[in-house]
């Protein structure tokens, strides 16, 4: 089940229940996941995991690239010695 934070504030503890009765809830803002409320004692399915990795990715598509690579973002600190310039 999904649905927007702004109607889960009002369903919480009905959300809870369920959740707890084994349904996933996929809470989104702006028609985007953001969020699922799942049971602590529940194993993540299959599903539930690709969903998660899904979000992850797309939560990265967000930030902007500069062109600049983190393994490469620190060069200009170090001359060609290796040692800082």
């Amino acid at each position: 089940m999904e649905i927007t934070i702004s109607d889960a504030k009002a369903q919480l503890t009905d959300l809870v229940r369920r959740a707890e009765n084994g349904e996933e809830i996929v809470l989104t803002r702006h028609g985007n996941p953001i969020a699922i409320i799942t049971p602590l004692t529940a194993k993540p399915t299959a599903e539930q995991k690709r969903r998660a990795i899904d979000a992850i990715r797309a939560a990265a598509r967000t930030v902007p690239d500069d062109g600049v690579s983190a393994g490469r973002s620190q060069d200009f600190l170090y001359g060609d010695d290796g040692l800082p310039g």
